[in-house]
Formats: C-alpha cells, structure tokens, sequence
C-alpha cells in the first residue's frame, strides 16, 4: 500500500471530534487484536501505522513497545477490506487474530490514538517473572464450557473487580483488583498450592489471559488453560454454535460503550441507590473521573456526577476547582478515587 502524508496526531477537541463522529452516514466495525512480538523499532512503526490507519479514517487507541502490539479500534465498514490488506503489510500483523465487538453502535472511539510504551499491558512484573513464549493452552468456546463442567476445574477472572461486577462466568475466582498489575499477586496467593489443578483464566480478549498463563506456569502450575478469544470471541462461538452460556452479565470493554451485554442478566446495582443497574459512568467531575454504576434517574439527578460532593465541585469556577486540583494532586487522584467508593455505595435515595 503506498503511504500518503497525513498528519501523525490528532488536533481536533473532544466536542468537535464527537460532532464529527455523529454525523457519519456509514457504519464502522469495532475490533480488537493483540500480539506478543519483537517490534524492533516502535516509535518508527507507530508512525507508518498512523499515516496508514488514519487515512482509513479508523478510530481507537492503540499501544506499541517493542514486545507487541495491543490495539482497539473502529474501522469504516466500507474500508474493512482496505484495513485487512494492511495487516498484510507488516509482518508484525500478518494473519493476526481479530475480535469483532458483540454489540456495536459504531461510536466506540472518537479519535485515533497510537502510542509507544514500555509495555503493552502494564504488569508490574520483571521480565524474569514469566515467558510469553510459554503460555496455556488456548480454548474454544465448546472446550471451555466441557471444561468448566469438571467441579475440580478452578475458573479464573483476570479482570479488574468493576469487570467482573457486571459479568462474569459462574464460580469464577476474581482478584478484585483495580487494576491488572495488582491481579497477578493476588491471583497466584488465592491459587497457591493447587498448582496440580486443572486452571482456566479469562479476560476480555484474551491479552491479559496471555502474560497470566505464562507467570503462573513459570510459578510451577501444572495445567494452565485461557479462553481463546476471551469473553468478546466466547460470545460470538456461543451463538454461532447454539452453545451453553455460561456467561451472565455484561462484558465490560474500554471505549465510549463501556460494555457489551452477552446474557439478558443484570447482576449488579447503582452504586447511589440500590436499583438493579450494569452502566457505568465517569464521574462529570473531571478531577474524579471516578468509574462507578449508575442508573439513569442517579445519573438525571446527580447529573453524572458519583456524589454531592463532586456535583458541588463541578459547578464551582474553573480557578477555584483548580485550586482544588491542587490538593487531589497533593494526594494523588488514584486514592482520591478509592476513598469515594465507600461513600458512594453508601448513599441512598432520601438520605444524599
């Protein structure tokens, strides 16, 4: 494919970039992919990869380092055909795994954003803590469920504890993280010594899955297995094949969709006032930004906001929240975020 010059970043505002958004007549296909391979210069492929993508007009957000690729992205339906022949280009995406999203609105990205990191999944570990060479055996749909029926089988959620929240496979073991670099540790501590059991381990697509089987077949587990695909190719086997479900809930995902419904189950609550509820929302207050569920008459009435507080905040001058700013920052926003949690679940109607 001859490569055109385009711009190599996005210069648009977030409000222009979702009007632009709205006003496509063409549907798009949100997918994602991921692979563990020696990219011996990122910061040069970062900028063919977007000269080439953003002429295809695809959205997403997209991590490089030199251990692999994780990306999730929408690509104009009528480009489909067009983005495949690029992952033919590099050898780095050839015959690369798609996942195609469950349910699609086509709004799951509003810009494109390809970046270089250390890492393409945030561990926390060293590089002698596992082999990505050496991961668990992958499992279909049909292999998963007959494996699952075994009550010796220990099944295991890689993902973060608001995941799991609103879905997840029954009897799964959940970390309860808040992120993926506290889940290892405590995954290997709730499994430590059934390292002779037959283990199964799921995520969402499966790149967690990847460095989870690795780190603990290097910890001396026996039988490691991962769902080929995660949850998002799972769903799609379990209707093409007329499969079990054993799914229930929502899978979470991370773009604007924040998830994707896989059984007519809603297995959790608003975090504000008890209802029955599996939405989530980012806190309007952008000094927060917590992620919390919230149902549509919390969200009406706190006008997205998690708290008084924050509704409080949100309203204030832009010089005086910046104020504000200053003394989350003092403290950091990540335990800002964590010390809102039990405040927020506490809240209930009549009683704000």
């Amino acid at each position: 494919m001859k490569e055109k010059k385009v711009a190599l970043f996005n210069k648009l505002g977030r409000e222009d970039l979702e009007e632009e958004l709205n006003n496509e007549t063409f549907k798009r296909i949100t997918v994602s992919l991921y692979r563990y391979v020696n990219i011996k210069n990122p910061d040069i492929f970062r900028d063919v990869l977007y000269g080439c993508w953003a002429e295809l007009n695809i959205k997403g957000r997209i991590y490089l380092a030199k251990e692999g690729i994780n990306a999730q992205f929408s690509c104009p339906e009528d480009n489909w055909e067009a983005f495949n022949e690029t992952l033919e280009d590099y050898d780095y995406l050839k015959d690369v795994p798609l996942k195609i999203a469950v349910e699609d609105d086509g709004k799951s990205f509003i810009k494109l954003t390809i970046k270089v990191r250390d890492r393409i999944l945030a561990d926390g570990m060293d590089d002698n803590s596992y082999d990505t060479s050496n991961v668990g055996n992958h499992l279909t749909a049909s292999e998963w469920n007959r494996d699952m029926a075994d009550p010796n089988t220990i099944v295991v959620d890689v993902r973060n504890h608001y995941e799991n929240e609103i879905g997840h496979f029954k009897g799964a073991v959940c970390a309860g993280s808040d992120t993926f670099k506290e889940d290892l540790p405590k995954i290997h501590k709730k499994l430590k010594g059934k390292e002779d059991q037959k283990i199964l381990l799921y995520c969402t697509g499966g790149i967690r899955c990847e460095k989870t089987s690795a780190y603990l077949k290097h910890e001396g587990f026996e039988d490691v297995n991962q769902l080929h695909g995660g949850i998002i190719d799972y769903a799609r086997q379990i209707e093409a094949e007329g499969l079990e479900n054993n799914f229930i809930g929502k899978n979470f995902v991370f773009d604007e969709r924040r998830g994707e419904r896989v059984s007519d189950d809603i297995i959790s609550t608003c975090h504000q006032c008890g209802e029955t509820c599996d939405d989530h929302t980012n806190c309007e207050y952008l000094d927060c930004n917590l992620l919390f569920i919230q149902c549509e008459n919390c969200k009406k009435e706190f006008e997205n906001c998690c708290s008084n507080e924050c509704l409080e905040y949100s309203k204030l001058p832009i010089e005086e929240q910046k104020e504000l700013r200053k003394v989350r920052e003092a403290k950091g926003l990540l335990d800002y975020q964590k010390s809102l949690r039990p405040k927020i679940k506490g809240i209930k109607k009549g009683n704000k």
